[in-house]
């Protein structure tokens, strides 16, 4: 099993959880569930209101949608988002996903609602013969393993 739910804290919003847009297309898309804006220069995180459970031995990988850097002056921060399946309901932040955009231009962008600015793949990752990782639970929310 795999998919998309609700946040604890935007159950009460409107919102529709990622769909792909085609029957061959490979990501979901994700949008945004309020206005930000992002500086000129500058980084933001939007914040997409949806977090993603899915199998052992699988990760969801953030994109940036085609258009936003041609269309928009935009990109992701991190290049691609990777977010883990213990990420999932952590207790930091219930595994919310936010999108890390950087503007490369020199005047401020505003995104509205409901605009779609990434989108998310599911894959299957390998690990190493010899890896042995036998850590704790994840306690932290965005960027936590890097603490």
């Amino acid at each position: 099993m795999r998919g998309f739910e609700k946040t604890r804290d935007y159950q009460y919003l409107d919102f529709d959880l990622p769909k792909r847009s085609t029957k061959h297309s490979a990501g979901y898309d994700l949008a945004l569930i309020e206005d930000l804006v992002i500086p000129a220069g500058k980084i933001a995180l939007g914040k997409t209101g949806i977090k993603a459970y899915m199998q052992e031995g699988e990760v969801l990988k953030i994109h940036a949608r085609s258009s936003l850097a041609l269309k928009r002056g935009l990109m992701l921060a991190n290049g691609v988002g990777v977010i883990d399946r213990d990420y999932y309901s952590n207790e930091e932040n219930d595994g919310h996903i936010m999108i890390s955009l950087y503007n490369y231009t020199d005047k401020d962008i505003t995104l509205r609602k409901g605009e779609r600015v990434a989108q998310a793949i599911f894959e299957k990752f390998l690990t190493s013969s010899d890896d042995s990782i036998q850590t704790a639970k994840r306690k932290g929310g965005f960027g936590s393993t890097g603490r």
